[in-house]
């Protein structure tokens, strides 16, 4: 480009050929600007792929198989999770505002409202609180019995499918540990077809066997998490019958003193 503009400098030049200077240092520019935009691009392509490329390479590399075995132990253990967790949170209410009506229309002597309350109100207080209406004629001693009885059946309720998810916390890191020896095995079995111990025979083995058993401590990590959340949704319901258990047996009581 210098060189062309000495020779100009020493000719006369044209319109027609300073048109074609301009046009081919525009051409050259712009040349310039599309290469620089494509290597912006180029680089930017490693961080946009990210994370999933990263999991999907590890998940190849870590044999196929094994790593299907351990993804379905997560899929399937969150699903229990999940339907726990809804089922657990449909049951919660407002325990003391409730009880604290269910106790003002026992006091009135408004027995079928209050059936009606418990009836209309979901969740297992409100069940518990139903069965010891429906025997309010009966014995302090039969409602409580009949009480307990169902209260056992309501936590029995609540605790549905945890063993499924216990299950799966106990099978992830299994799976993984299973995948560290086949690992072990498929580098032992390279070296012997290879007769020679090198370090890229031994890695690759041992590189597979450690993918898996990283992938299947993870999957119990986040299943375990969600467990102890299930856990304590069931502890405070379970308080919370247990309480409301007495508020009613109280109350039955008051009630049959005053008539």
């Amino acid at each position: 480009m210098f060189g062309s503009q000495v020779l100009s400098a020493q000719q006369p030049t044209t319109p027609n050929d300073s048109t074609d200077i301009i046009d081919s240092l525009a051409t050259a520019m712009t040349m310039q600007a599309d290469t620089a935009t494509t290597s912006l691009v180029a680089d930017d392509e490693p961080e946009s792929a990210g994370l999933h490329k990263i999991l999907k390479n590890k998940f190849i590399e870590g044999n196929a198989g094994f790593m299907s075995l351990v993804a379905l132990a997560l899929i399937i253990g969150l699903a229990f999770c999940i339907e726990r967790i809804i089922y657990l949170s449909l049951s919660e209410i407002n325990t003391r505002r409730f009880m604290g009506e269910l106790d003002k229309k026992i006091g009135d002597g408004q027995i079928e409202e209050a059936k009606d309350l418990c009836r209309e109100t979901r969740g297992p207080v409100a069940s518990i609180c139903y069965q010891g209406l429906l025997r309010i004629d009966e014995p302090a001693d039969d409602i409580e019995r009949s009480i307990s009885s169902f209260g056992t059946v309501q936590a029995e309720n609540l605790e549905k499918g945890c063993s499924w998810i216990r299950l799966f916390i106990a099978m992830a890191p299994s799976l993984g540990f299973l995948g560290t020896v086949i690992g072990m095995v498929m580098a032992f079995d390279q070296i012997q077809n290879a007769g020679d111990i090198s370090a890229p025979i031994v890695a690759s083995g041992m590189k597979v066997a450690l993918i898996t058993t990283i992938f299947g401590i993870i999957v119990a990590l986040i299943l375990q998490l969600f467990y102890n959340y299930i856990l304590t949704k069931i502890d405070r319901l379970t308080a919370e019958m247990e309480e409301s258990a007495i508020t009613l047996l109280d109350a039955i009581l008051k009630y049959k003193k005053n008539r």
